[in-house]
């Protein structure tokens, strides 16, 4: 679906990003993800067409940018962070003149609004004004959108900023839907939401990819330890004693302990399954296992050290014109 090859993108000067390669494959979900100025809103303008590289290749549905960009375009839907929506038009207004800008065919347009109204839950308002929904509803409003047109992609910037609990669930939801049959590329600086609804990740910091892949993936290639997570039955102190004991542990910490319940991790400086000599040395020391499990690091561990790595910090601000890059 889309194939960057050496990208690179810079102000006046400045780097925004910097010889990006990455391919993003037919019927998945992306997470873009990195601090505020790593470069994701420069990456999405350009798949976008608004912007054209200073540098590097850009594929979009086989077409190249920024020579084809309107053919391009029109494998592509939209949605920026601020959706561009008429607070004094209907949802139906909306979209019908959101599918004439498209270009979709008259009369395919009817038709066209109504499975998008349906696919993203807005059968109901459509003849309500947009200024009366809810900040969830109008995300939908957005999303129903960048439908129009039946593209083949689907961009997507922070799709759940601002939203309640509740409606982050139902947007994330409903871009498990989508993903069944687009390809989906979700930017976001929330690592639980990124997590939860992509199957590859990309990440970015300082304008560079630093890392690529399942977000499983990559926690067991960037982790070459193992770790444990543990509740037991027993005194703090004789826990931590009987775990570190274990050879090949070599980090334990103590998470909580009250009522006679410890919980602790405990990582071991190699892949190695520990938890049959942990659990063999928690009873021997007189505790009582009552959960023991392997874990991978977070995502948000990843990223961290990731960033931290390649120094965190942006060298340079993104487009000046544009909104800081979240």
């Amino acid at each position: 679906m889309i194939q960057v090859s050496h990208l690179s993108k810079s102000y006046g000067g400045r780097p925004a990003i910097r010889d990006l390669s990455f391919t993003v494959e037919d019927g998945q979900i992306y997470g873009l993800l990195g601090p505020n100025g790593a470069g994701k809103s420069t990456i999405m303008n350009i798949l976008t067409g608004y912007l054209a590289p200073s540098a590097g290749e850009v594929r979009v549905a086989g077409y190249l940018l920024p020579e084809q960009a309107q053919l391009a375009k029109g494998c592509v839907g939209y949605l920026p962070e601020q959706p561009p929506l008429y607070p004094e038009m209907t949802v139906q207004e909306y979209l019908d003149f959101v599918a004439e800008l498209k270009g979709v065919k008259k009369s395919q347009r009817r038709e066209q609004v109504l499975r998008a109204a349906r696919r993203t839950g807005l059968e109901q308002v459509l003849p309500r004004l947009i200024r009366s929904l809810s900040k969830g509803y109008r995300q939908r409003v957005g999303i129903a959108q960048a439908l129009l047109g039946d593209p083949k992609l689907i961009i997507l910037d922070e799709p759940t900023v601002g939203l309640d609990p509740a409606q982050v669930i139902e947007i994330r939801n409903l871009i498990r839907e989508l993903g069944k049959a687009h390809t989906v590329i979700l930017s976001s600086h929330i690592l639980s939401e990124v997590q939860a609804v992509c199957s590859q990740v990309l990440i970015l910091s300082k304008g560079r990819l630093v890392a690529v892949g399942a977000p499983e993936e990559l926690g067991e290639k960037l982790n070459p330890g193992s770790r444990l997570r543990a509740t037991v039955l027993g005194d703090g102190k004789t826990v931590l004693a009987a775990v570190n004991a274990v050879p090949g542990i070599c980090k334990v910490e103590l998470e909580k302990e009250e009522q006679g319940e410890v919980t602790f991790t405990a990582e071991s400086q190699d892949a190695a399954d520990r938890r049959g000599q942990v659990s063999r040395a928690l009873s021997g020391a007189g505790c009582t296992v009552l959960a023991l499990a392997a874990e991978n690091k977070s995502l948000e561990e990843i990223f961290l050290a990731l960033t931290e790595e390649t120094g965190g910090a942006p060298e340079t601000q993104e487009h000046p014109e544009e909104e800081d890059d979240q």
